[in-house]
């Protein structure tokens, strides 16, 4: 039986003049495409006026998470993307 995985994400912008509420809205679509649950987007100051985007959402372990991060880096304005942290919570 599969578990649940919890992931997150730093999304950094390409820059400080970034449409932020357009990239959260493009990952979370993109996000309920594959399933995924309580997904929880946040904004970070990094510095000088720019910030990052935190994504938080969980979804079946045996999807695995190769097939999310290509699709999230391509997305228009999105610089990098880095996981932060992933756990298995149930």
């Amino acid at each position: 039986m599969a578990g649940i995985v919890g992931v997150k994400y730093k999304i950094m912008p390409s820059s400080i003049e970034t449409n932020l509420e357009k990239i959260k809205q493009e990952v979370t679509q993109f996000l309920e495409s594959k399933d995924a649950k309580r997904i929880e987007i946040t904004e970070e100051a990094v510095a000088f006026g720019l910030k990052s985007l935190i994504v938080f959402f969980q979804f079946d372990e045996e999807l695995g998470t190769d097939h999310l991060e290509e699709p999230i880096k391509s997305i228009e304005n999105v610089q990098s993307l880095q996981m932060i942290d992933i756990r298995k919570i149930a």
